[in-house]
């Protein structure tokens, strides 16, 4: 068994869902922050779990072909950041293969291609915290904020004005901002802050940050000055742009280099008109894409406020073939699949294709229990988390569906994060 703090010589055998690599000491699994397979390291034991422990590499005695010059991988968004780029997308494609093995026990028929994207100034939004003036994002399991020029995630522009609304924050002494949401469309000619803020802000002190420069919007709980939206052109299929407006708390896919393919594939894989179920609609990015390239009938399912608020105000565009509905999506597929004690709106079919694009915690055991139910012949999951994924596609598969198709595309370059489409069909 090892010891916190005890030097492991170690031989990386393959990428872990999370960001560490995964070597083994006797009978010990060891996962490894900083190491990339095929290398011979030394890492220092960082804390020891039941059958497992938690290493860092402090040496690298047989590097990597793959392994390049990095800052620090602990600031948010950097753990692949030591990694060439095209080596990512292959690690990420096994993550698929191994959580698909390992946690749904299916084996997939081939590998799963990830599409790759620029490594910087991609995101569209983004969290940041302010610690004394200073405005950045956590280093990994701290509070200890760190320079997110380094990870290059956000424009430099961005950075900008973010470090100037940082130092406007402590000139005015305003203590009381420790979070900033920060939204922006694809060409950064809108770009808005929401202050998360433990007090009110006055009206003068709101008036001075949002005349600070670069910004379109500030928000706060109560008050805002200028937008608090942003608007995005998607273009969804060929010859088809659909305009949406989203808050800049609404969440809404954050990779402006690939945001027009991924909803084009989602939009491709529903195919023809029919009737729709989007499940997790948010602001309507897949909702209305679809009703305006293939027509039919889409009834969108939102729970977020600010976001079903977007997704009524953007389903006005589809001409009357979209049903936004502001409800818990537990609550809707109760009701829709029959099992609730009132009867569905008699205008209401049941769907062709769902498409269900969850949060990380992935399909609740009543949502996928209504999906199961409503036996739609086509299922559209888009997952940004490929262990809850695996987990969903065993209970799916369990109940006669068969995966038809899988797809991935890297919307977060040098991170473990990888976004996946799956087919299932019954």
């Amino acid at each position: 068994m090892a010891a916190v703090g005890e030097i492991l010589s170690l031989t990386i055998e393959k990428p872990a869902a999370g960001g560490r690599m995964i070597a083994r000491a006797g009978g010990l699994v060891v996962l490894v922050s900083g190491a990339i397979p095929g290398e011979r390291v030394r890492a220092v034991v960082e804390r020891v779990g039941k059958g497992v422990a938690y290493a860092a590499v402090v040496a690298v005695d047989e590097p990597s072909a793959d392994r390049r010059e990095a800052g620090d991988l602990l600031c948010g968004g950097c753990l692949y950041s030591h990694i060439a780029y095209s080596r990512q997308l292959g690690l990420k494609s096994l993550v698929i293969a191994d959580a698909f093995s390992r946690i749904g026990r299916i084996a997939l028929p081939a590998a799963v291609s990830v599409a790759g994207s620029p490594e910087t100034g991609y995101r569209m939004r983004a969290r940041v915290h302010v610690r004394r003036g200073q405005v950045g994002f956590f280093r990994e399991g701290t509070h200890q904020v760190c320079d997110a020029r380094q990870s290059g995630q956000l424009r430099p522009d961005t950075l900008d004005v973010l470090g100037k609304l940082g130092m406007s924050l402590a000139s005015l002494g305003l203590t009381t901002v420790q979070e900033i949401e920060v939204a922006e469309n694809l060409d950064a000619s809108e770009r808005v802050v929401h202050l998360d803020t433990t007090a009110p802000l006055d009206s003068g002190a709101l008036d001075q940050l949002a005349s600070s420069g670069g910004l379109t919007g500030v928000s706060s709980p109560r008050a805002a000055r200028g937008s608090v939206h942003v608007t995005d052109t998607v273009t969804a299929a060929a010859g088809v742009r659909v305009v949406l407006r989203r808050h800049v708390l609404a969440f809404f896919q954050g990779n402006r280099f690939l945001l027009n393919d991924f909803v084009s594939h989602v939009v491709s894989e529903v195919e023809s008109a029919g009737v729709v179920f989007d499940l997790y609609s948010g602001v309507g990015l897949f909702a209305v894409s679809v009703a305006m390239a293939h027509g039919g009938r889409v009834t969108a399912v939102e729970g977020d406020r600010a976001a079903a608020s977007d997704l009524q105000a953007n389903a006005g565009v589809a001409g009357g073939r979209i049903e936004p509905v502001h409800q818990s999506v537990e609550q809707f597929v109760h009701v829709a699949a029959g099992r609730g004690v009132h009867v569905p709106p008699a205008h209401r079919e049941p769907p062709d294709v769902v498409i269900a694009d969850p949060p990380r915690t992935g399909l609740s055991r009543e949502v996928l229990e209504g999906i199961v139910a409503l036996r739609a012949p086509k299922v559209v999951y888009v997952s940004c988390d490929v262990a809850t994924l695996a987990r969903d596609a065993r209970r799916l598969v369990d109940e006669g569906y068969t995966i038809h198709r899988i797809d991935a595309f890297d919307l977060f370059p040098n991170t473990p994060h990888v976004e996946t489409v799956v087919v299932f069909r019954i």
